[in-house]
């Protein structure tokens, strides 16, 4: 079934019962957090046991997360998926059954404890909400639906606070339209999960682990077997930091610094959860529906210049100033720049945070995958508590204002960001290329499936300009090793993505033996280690915008370790900047910006039947007239 756009996926049975399920169950928690905190700071009559509560709470759900994620991720990689949910969700009416007694009774100590065991079933449910996605979606609709996934939990927390906070301040019957509302909210969630169609274990054979210690540091362990998978687990986990330190600075930042009530409050968590719903979702349409590690330094980029802004965008209130509603606080021409830049921080969160998901759950083994997303869990719950530690220390301890402690969050990110994209210069790359392609050119993929998901291959191309290679890279999901010219790996700033993209320089036998035999021998390994291989086998940049012909060195790779050739064809590139349609590639004034370009990728080819003949007779077919 064709994927239309990002709206598609919520009319297929394969993924709206599953995203309502998660959504209503990260609505409940909120409505049942927010209303036990409002509660116990109103009905406890000591200010300093109300905020020890308060803590407590707090501490006690994220609690669950340290003891049994590792359980929980063996749970998911174990047992049947959908099946696994709707215990679960079973699990969470029982817990608020509980709780709507506790509410009506008044019975303070048992919403606390009930509290805990909703973060163990929200601890069960986390592995399972993430790893059934790879399995339900296909790869071009892996980005678009980790978007949906975080747009609803952020919107969720967002109005299951807002909603928690409204039902309970209601005079006298607070407490049971709670109650039913918890109650109401799980049964719901509970009947959405009877509609997750199954998703095959991944390990059914595993023997469980019940030791929560052994378990944990095994997870981790797992964890980092994959070095990109590893350090993409501790971006999200930053993410969820400068999240939990903005979300929990809001409020004081609100009163102190701008002088707004709790309106106000209110009107920035919407701000910021609106901006998390629409860069996940901009991300599968900027990133053509694949998996584009480009977007996570842009978003980077965009969380640290706006986090700055904040800080200047402050106009400081005087002492004992009465507070201001909402509608008083958009009067003022310099509010709106605060909340532009709280809007574009969670859009570029939004940007930052969904290719970083689907990229943990694409490249995790499926046999583990459950329990890498554990460990992903555990990791995040760690870097909440310290970003609760830090914010104690710089503010009560260090005497850093709200707006000065937000600025260092924001430096504090620019300097994670480069320290990660330092150890994964895969990251960088990907954004160096993205913003190349989608800056100069308008790209329109087709075909793209036909490149094996596994297993060697070799793809074949046109060669019309210096950006050939990284379009069609910037194009497809797997790493593809380019086979270019040696003149051409060393052009400046290209040469930093070649490298990284793990290019193969070769040079003509007359020119320097050695690099072409070294080439091939390169080029063998990749493959062997099951690996894509580019090559332009005209061997040169066209100099009339036609096709030349095909050299010989595709029939001896294929000859040396057989391997499927796909043949692709580049269109409208001829007469860029970066061609020799005009004299010598890239010495001409630029006469198109921004132009319409297309990649087309034909089936693949046998190796037995992978003749250059063949070939460039598949490439100009595929070509066509437009050069």
């Amino acid at each position: 079934m064709a994927h239309g756009n990002e709206f598609t996926l919520l009319k297929e049975r394969r993924f709206l019962p599953f995203f309502i399920t998660q959504f209503l169950g990260a609505f409940n928690d909120n409505v049942f957090k927010n209303a036990l905190i409002i509660l116990i700071a109103f009905q406890a009559t000591d200010p300093a046991r109300a905020n020890t509560l308060v803590n407590l709470s707090a501490g006690l759900f994220v609690l669950p997360f340290f003891l049994f994620s590792a359980t929980a991720g063996q749970l998911a990689d174990k047992y049947e998926k959908s099946h696994l949910m709707r215990w679960i969700k079973l699990l969470e009416i029982v817990i608020m059954l509980g709780a709507a007694v506790g509410f009506i009774l008044g019975e303070m100590s048992v919403l606390i404890g009930l509290l805990f065991l909703m973060g163990w079933q929200s601890t069960l449910f986390g592995p399972v909400k993430y790893s059934i996605l790879p399995q339900h979606l296909r790869p071009d609709e892996l980005v678009g639906g980790n978007g949906w996934v975080e747009m609803g939990t952020f919107l969720a927390i967002l109005i299951g606070t807002l909603l928690g906070g409204v039902l309970i301040a209601i005079p006298d019957r607070g407490p049971w339209l709670v109650a039913g509302a918890v109650v109401l909210l799980a049964v719901l969630g509970f009947l959405s999960s009877l509609f997750i169609p199954k998703a095959t274990p991944d390990a059914p054979d595993l023997r469980i682990n019940w030791n929560p210690i052994t378990e944990t540091w095994r997870n981790i362990d797992i964890t980092r077997r994959s070095r990109t998978v590893f350090l993409s687990v501790l971006g999200i986990s930053w993410f969820w930091f400068l999240g939990a330190t903005y979300l929990a600075q809001l409020p004081n930042y609100s009163r102190l610094s701008l002088g707004g009530d709790e309106h106000v409050v209110t009107l920035l968590l919407t701000t910021f959860a609106l901006g998390i719903g629409v860069g996940s979702l901009l991300c599968e349409r900027l990133s053509g529906r694949r998996v584009e590690l480009g977007l996570v330094p842009f978003g980077s980029i965009g969380l640290t210049l706006f986090g700055v802004d904040l800080f200047f965008a402050v106009t400081p209130v005087a002492a004992g100033t009465p507070l201001i509603g909402a509608m008083e606080f958009l009067r003022s021409v310099s509010n709106w720049r605060v909340l532009i830049d709280i809007l574009l921080m969670g859009m570029f969160g939004g940007f930052y945070i969904v290719p970083l998901y689907a990229l943990v759950q694409q490249r995790s083994e499926p046999s583990f995958r459950s329990r890498v997303i554990a460990g992903n869990n555990i990791i995040n719950a760690l870097f909440m508590v310290l970003s609760a530690v830090l914010a104690i220390f710089f503010l009560d301890v260090a005497g850093l204002s709200i707006p000065q402690f937000l600025l260092l969050t924001a430096l504090f990110n620019a300097a994670v960001a480069l320290y990660i994209f330092t150890l994964v210069p895969e990251f960088l790359m990907r954004f160096v290329v993205w913003i190349l392609v989608n800056i100069v050119y308008r790209l329109r993929a087709q075909g793209l499936e036909r490149i094996p998901d596994k297993g060697p291959a070799v793809v074949v191309c046109n060669h019309i300009s210096y950006m050939d290679a990284l379009v069609v890279i910037g194009s497809c999901r797997r790493p593809i090793r380019f086979v270019m010219d040696h003149q051409i790996f060393k052009i400046p700033l290209l040469s930093f993505v070649f490298r990284t993209a793990g290019a193969v320089p070769i040079a003509p036998a007359r020119e320097a033996p050695e690099i072409l035999e070294q080439a091939y021998d390169r080029v063998a390994r990749y493959l062997e280690a099951g690996e894509v291989v580019g090559i332009f086998p005209e061997g040169r940049l066209t100099e009339d915008g036609e096709i030349g012909p095909f050299k010989s060195g595709i029939e001896r790779i294929v000859q040396r370790t057989p391997a499927p050739v796909v043949p692709m064809a580049l269109r409208g590139l001829w007469g860029s900047f970066f061609s020799r349609r005009y004299g010598k590639a890239m010495h001409h004034f630029p006469r198109r910006f921004w132009s319409r370009i297309e990649l087309v990728v034909g089936e693949p080819v046998p190796p037995e039947q992978a003749t250059s003949a063949l070939l460039r007779e598949r490439v100009l077919a595929l070509r066509g007239d437009w050069p």
